[in-house]
């Protein structure tokens, strides 16, 4: 596996080099679907992107967990958590890898 991690300026370049915007107009854009993206989350929405996946907003309950070191029982509060679930064809896509 690949130790590489693909960032913001990776994407700004991707979209400078595949559709031609300025490199400054690529970096908007890609700032632009992001955000949109984190404020539909933070809203509750779920953003479904087709052919990659879905993430979703769900609120986890109020539980008793336990300090793995001491053995300790402690509250876990209630709390929002974010979940992707990948599309079955973006499923297919990491497992065949690079056999084609």
């Amino acid at each position: 596996m690949s130790e590489k991690t693909l960032t913001r300026m990776d994407l700004s370049e991707a979209v400078f080099r595949d559709v031609g915007l300025s490199r400054n107009e690529s970096a908007q854009l890609v700032e632009s679907v992001l955000q949109h993206i984190s404020d539909a989350l933070v809203a509750g929405e779920t953003v479904k992107i087709s052919s990659f996946g879905t993430f979703s907003v769900r609120q986890k309950g109020a539980r008793i967990g336990r300090n793995p070191k001491t053995g300790e029982e402690v509250p876990i509060l209630p709390r929002r958590v974010l979940s992707f679930r990948p599309s079955h064809i973006m499923k297919e896509r990491v497992a065949r890898g690079n056999r084609g």
